[in-house]
C-alpha cells in the first residue's frame, strides 16, 4: 500500500503543475485572439485559477507570453540540434528530417499560430517581434544553415549561399503554417494542397538544389 503521507498534499502537487496549466491556457487564447485581444482574467479563467494567482506567476501578459515561447517552441530547436551536432547520419538524411519534424512539432499544430500572431502584430509590439526573432527565427535558421554548412563540409551538397537558400526555404513553410491558421479555414478543400504532399514537393525541390554538380544531370 502507498504510503499516504510520503505523497504531498493536493493543494501542493496543483501549484507545482500550475505554470504548466497557466502557459497552456495562455498558448490556446494567443492563437485564439492574438496578442492585444488577450486577456489575462481570461487566461487565468480558463486555466482555472484567480487573476490574481496568475499574476503570482507572470508579471504582465508580455511575460506571459515570452514564458509560453521559452517553454514551448524553445526547447525544441535546442534539443534538436544537440541531436544534429551528436549525429552520424548523412547530411542527405538530416535535412529532409528537419522539415519533416520542422512541420510535425510546430507548422502542423498550434504553435505555428504563434508564427502568425507575430506577423500580425508585429508593428504593434515590436518588442515582441524581437524577442521571437531572437529566441525562435535567429536559433531555427542557424540550425538549418548548420546542417547545409555541414553537407557542404562533407562533400554531401553543392556550395550554396547558405544565409540565403535557409531563408528562402523557410519562407513557403511559415507561409503554409500561417495559412492553417487564416486563410485554409475559409478556403474550399479542393482548392488546399494537403501538407504532406506539400512538404514531398518542397523537400524535393531543395534536395534537388543541392545536389553536388558533378551529380546534376546534363
Amino acid at each position: 500500500m502507498t504510503n499516504a503521507a510520503a505523497r504531498p498534499p493536493r493543494w501542493e502537487r496543483r501549484k507545482e503543475s500550475r505554470p504548466a496549466e497557466l502557459l497552456a491556457a495562455a498558448l490556446g487564447i494567443f492563437v485564439e485572439r492574438g496578442f492585444a485581444a488577450t486577456r489575462l482574467e481570461e487566461v487565468a479563467r480558463r486555466a482555472g485559477v484567480s487573476k490574481g494567482t496568475l499574476y503570482l506567476y507572470y508579471e504582465s501578459k508580455e511575460e506571459l507570453f515570452k514564458a509560453v515561447v521559452r517553454e514551448t517552441i524553445v526547447p525544441m530547436i535546442r534539443d534538436y540540434r544537440r541531436g544534429v551536432e551528436s549525429s552520424d547520419a548523412p547530411s542527405t538524411e538530416l535535412l529532409p528530417r528537419f522539415f519533416g519534424e520542422w512541420w510535425r512539432h510546430f507548422g502542423s499544430t498550434p504553435l505555428a499560430g504563434i508564427a502568425k500572431l507575430i506577423v500580425a502584430e508585429a508593428g504593434n509590439f515590436p518588442e515582441l517581434a524581437r524577442f521571437f526573432h531572437d529566441e525562435v527565427i535567429q536559433p531555427n535558421d542557424a540550425l538549418l544553415a548548420a546542417i547545409v554548412e555541414r553537407g557542404v563540409a562533407r562533400g554531401e551538397f553543392a556550395p550554396i549561399d547558405v544565409e540565403a537558400a535557409t531563408r528562402v526555404w523557410m519562407a513557403p513553410l511559415v507561409l503554409k503554417a500561417i495559412s492553417a491558421h487564416s486563410l485554409d479555414r475559409v478556403c474550399p478543400g479542393d482548392a488546399l494542397i494537403d501538407p504532406e504532399r506539400f512538404m514531398r514537393a518542397h523537400t524535393a525541390f531543395v534536395m534537388a538544389s543541392l545536389m553536388p554538380r558533378a551529380e546534376q544531370p546534363a
